[in-house]
């Protein structure tokens, strides 16, 4: 799954990486995979807000974590545990990596019924095809303002033209949304995340809200292949 949203600052790490963890505590093996290369901060958001973290992981050993890039060319099956999502980095030389090829060999390495969220590039951004292209569904990630509302409109019609319908909408920084949202962008909103502040993931209504999220993820069509305990 795809979580893509208008232009940066949307949401979409945060989203990814507060969704991989609320799926984790739901008992899924998930994989959380950096896909915004030009400007990659998947790890190190989750270094940064690693309530236990290893010896290793502080922010200035995020460049050597193994890369989503690595990962397919070791070739060997990804094994996450259901405690904590794996969350694969970007590239150290990205422009010398085939993105597309990338992200479709991810696949062949990460376990049967395993979400796998990919945290992509900005809408407007040509590298967004190549996760769209890879994923099977798109999730929106917005904030509740027009010009972001736009964006988000504009990224949910490249998804479906890239044959990564979306699934549906988070909102973020709000707990109340109009129904227009969802006409707007042609699917239901699944979540409504509160604004946490500087570090919106070590808050409980944040955390508890991807709860709900995930909750509502699982129910759809798209998540009825993914394995939670």
């Amino acid at each position: 799954m795809a979580v893509a949203g208008g232009k940066g600052g949307s949401g979409k790490t945060t989203t990814t990486l507060g969704l991989a963890r609320a799926l984790s505590r739901r008992g899924a093996s998930v994989v959380a995979a950096d896909a915004d290369w030009d400007l990659p901060n998947l790890a190190r958001l989750a270094v940064e807000t690693d309530s236990d973290p290893v010896e290793s992981g502080s922010p200035a050993d995020v460049r050597g974590a193994r890369s989503v890039a690595d990962a397919v060319r070791e070739a060997e099956p990804i094994r996450p545990d259901r405690s904590e999502p794996t969350v694969l980095a970007a590239p150290d030389s990205a422009r010398s990596v085939d993105a597309r090829a990338t992200f479709d060999a991810l696949d062949g390495v990460t376990p049967e019924g395993a979400p796998v969220l990919l945290d992509c590039p900005a809408g407007a951004s040509p590298d967004v095809a190549a996760p769209l292209r890879a994923a099977d569904r798109a999730l929106i990630a917005t904030p509740l303002r027009r010009a972001a509302l736009r964006d988000a409109a504009k990224t949910a019609a490249i998804a479906r033209r890239l044959d990564c319908p979306p699934v549906g909408a988070v909102v973020i920084g709000e707990t109340s949304v109009p129904d227009r949202v969802a006409a707007l962008l042609d699917c239901p909103v699944l979540g409504r995340i509160p604004d946490g502040g500087g570090a919106p993931l070590s808050e409980r209504e944040v955390r508890d809200a991807y709860d709900g999220l995930a909750r509502r993820l699982t129910e759809t069509a798209a998540a009825t292949g993914w394995q939670i305990a």
